[in-house]
């Protein structure tokens, strides 16, 4: 009876081993992301290129910030996991146990009476010596899990620090990037933008459209230097110029019926917009309904538009190289309690901000994913 019932848990409890992906090494790899990105925003400040230097910090800590978010998701699923797993099995586990025990506390000639004879007492003896590794490895599984929720719940507890330490950083390289792109003075320019020509054309126009095909007439005197700038044979292969997913595509409709030209990204808040090409800035600030607007000209005839920006950055007129931050998105920073939440993390609530990308040629608005590279174009 002993050893049927030994079988039996034994039988209730197999399978109870599942191979997992390591979480645990997920979160503590973006931990160490992020404390890398701490460490080149303290080395920012002596950089040749502090624009250059803050920007590559900014787009560490987004993909810290990134990682930790994902690797805590998976720490809390396999901690929630496992402990509803051993949950379930508190009574197979118990009879296991249960069963252990006697075997192991039953006097030698319990053991050895076998109401068959020695034949039997033999066979139990082989059914025993078979079985008794199997429960061994049961119990060390037992305690693989056991060890595994403990350590889990170490790394949630130490990744407050590393939390708090990263929201912070990168709050301060984004204040460091707004001061260093307002004190540049080394980009060239192909023109002056002229404020009151600029005032009076956003005045007298209702579309972008209309605010396209004026461009020219925001220079003083309407002077607009040549540039012989090609990027035709990167078309199609273009990084975006945020970390986002396409959220809408070219001609698609929105809620309300409305289809524009261009697509639209969702984006996590105050996520960092770059130039993703040389480019002169032809325009920047608010324009119409359509928010903040950073146009770029990569090209003779060919426009990239970005509407949606909270902030924008740099002067119309000046040349920037590809990589340039153009802007930051909206929407409130990232909280502590947000990030560490695992609720809405994998349905991409923290994807909350929009930013819409046009593009044109020849003033005449084309699909930009025949330019940029998304899911669909590469």
């Amino acid at each position: 009876m002993i050893l049927r019932a030994a079988i039996f848990a034994l039988t209730l409890w197999s399978g109870s081993a599942v191979a997992q992906s390591d979480p645990a090494q997920a979160a503590r790899s973006a931990a160490e992301q992020l404390e890398r990105a701490t460490v080149a925003l303290e080395q920012a400040d002596g950089a040749r290129d502090r624009v250059k230097a803050l920007t590559k910090t900014i787009r560490a800590y987004e993909a810290g910030l990134a990682a930790m978010r994902d690797g805590l998701r998976r720490v809390a699923m396999r901690e929630s996991q496992l402990s509803r797993q051993l949950k379930v099995r508190e009574e197979e586990i118990a009879n296991l146990l249960g069963v252990l025990l006697v075997i192991e506390t039953s006097p030698p000639p319990v053991l050895q009476a076998h109401p068959q004879g020695p034949l039997g007492a033999a066979r139990a003896g082989m059914m025993l010596a078979e079985v008794t590794p199997a429960l061994n490895a049961r119990a060390d599984q037992l305690r693989r899990d056991l060890e595994e929720i403990r350590t889990l719940r170490l790394l949630q507890e130490k990744a407050a620090e590393t939390l708090a330490n990263g929201l912070a950083g990168i709050q301060k390289a984004r204040a460091e990037l707004s001061k260093a792109i307002a004190e540049r003075t080394d980009l060239p320019r192909r023109f002056t933008e002229d404020p009151v020509r600029t005032a009076i054309l956003i005045s007298s126009v209702e579309t972008l459209d209309g605010f396209a095909s004026g461009l020219s007439e925001i220079a003083q005197n309407g002077e607009v230097a040549a540039t012989d700038a090609d990027i035709s044979d990167r078309k199609g292969r273009i990084e975006l110029p945020v970390q986002g997913v396409v959220l809408r595509r070219a001609g698609e409709p929105d809620a309300a019926g409305v289809k524009r030209p261009g697509i639209i990204l969702a984006t996590r808040p105050r996520a960092l917009v770059t130039s993703p090409t040389p480019a002169t800035i032809r325009y920047r600030g608010p324009l119409l309904d359509l928010g903040n607007v950073v146009i770029l000209e990569p090209q003779p005839d060919t426009l990239f538009v970005f509407s949606g920006l909270r902030e924008v950055f740099g002067e119309a007129g000046q040349v920037i190289p590809a990589g340039t931050p153009v802007g930051l998105m909206g929407g409130p920073a990232p909280q502590f309690d947000t990030i560490l939440s695992p609720d809405a993390e994998g349905a991409g609530a923290d994807l909350s901000e929009t930013l819409y990308i046009e593009v044109r040629e020849g003033n005449r608005p084309v699909d930009p994913e025949t330019w940029f590279r998304t899911d669909k174009s590469g």
